[in-house]
């Protein structure tokens, strides 16, 4: 923690970071000896980031690729993959005037849902808030991070009731669109359908539990251990997945098991 703390006070140095803060499975405790340290550089225009490519040179020993905002999409915004004394660093961007942009949207009641290579189910903006109250701040020379972290801890009551009635309306019409191609044995289509009705699910469980969900990763196994999620809720989830086939008889029995899902979440949504 010591070298992440020296390396987070040097990039506060660059012109553009605002603070670092470290998220993902290392900020939350459920890291494994491989994980990778992921460095949340948070910025405003113009970030220098030629000075953050001497940086990276100076850690790793040899040049590193470091990208200019926007670089890895519109929502994963860019940064660099370090290796330092033998791990694995990520640098990532995140824009502060869009995360606080995000934070009122939150307390307002509103998400958006943006495409991202790398997260099939879409990126939720919260996320954003949530990356904020999960992760440790390691340098933050103007106390913005820590003010922001503070108020992101408390899960806004409207983003709560918002992402459960998202749930309850769309993951029904999803399945009931998903029979269409199930009498036409398009598997594809139908597995497309029932990833989107679990990750409603996924969302709105977490919501109605007070828990901020970052991304796709994990998400169905920390479902099921919240509190109202049905009985084996991660099992029954997996397998409407795992074994589709490909015929209508097999594509409709999975969407039967995933009505029976998808019924109890609602009916305990509602409650």
């Amino acid at each position: 923690m010591e070298r992440l703390v020296e390396i987070a006070d040097r990039l506060v140095e660059v012109d553009g970071v605002v603070g670092v803060c470290l998220g993902g499975s290392r900020a939350r405790g459920t890291h494994s000896p491989g994980s990778d340290y992921d460095l949340g550089l948070y910025y405003r225009p113009p970030l220098d980031t030629a000075a953050l490519r001497l940086l990276a040179a100076e850690l790793t020993g040899g040049p590193v690729e470091v990208t200019e905002p926007g670089g890895w999409g519109p929502w994963v915004d860019g940064g660099g993959w370090l290796t330092v004394d033998g791990h694995r660093v990520d640098w990532i961007y995140r824009d502060m005037d869009r995360v606080h942009h995000v934070w009122r949207q939150c307390r307002a009641g509103r998400f958006e849902i943006g495409t991202q290579p790398g997260h099939p189910l879409g990126v939720y903006s919260h996320s954003y808030a949530g990356e904020v109250a999960l992760g440790r701040v390691l340098a933050d020379p103007g106390g913005e991070l820590r003010t922001l972290r503070e108020r992101t801890r408390l899960y806004p009551e409207p983003l709560r009731a918002a992402l459960v009635e998202n749930a309850r309306w769309e993951a029904p019409f999803v399945l009931a669109c998903a029979r269409k191609g199930a009498a036409r044995g398009d598997t594809f289509y139908v597995s497309g359908c029932l990833f989107r009705a679990v990750g409603l699910l996924v969302h709105a469980l977490h919501a109605r539990a007070g828990h901020w969900v970052l991304n796709e990763k994990d998400a169905v196994r920390a479902a099921g251990e919240l509190p109202g999620a049905p009985a084996d809720f991660a099992g029954r989830a997996h397998a409407l997945l795992s074994a589709l086939g490909t015929t209508p008889k097999t594509l409709a029995a999975a969407l039967d098991a995933a009505d029976k899902l998808v019924a109890e979440v609602c009916e305990e949504l509602a409650g």
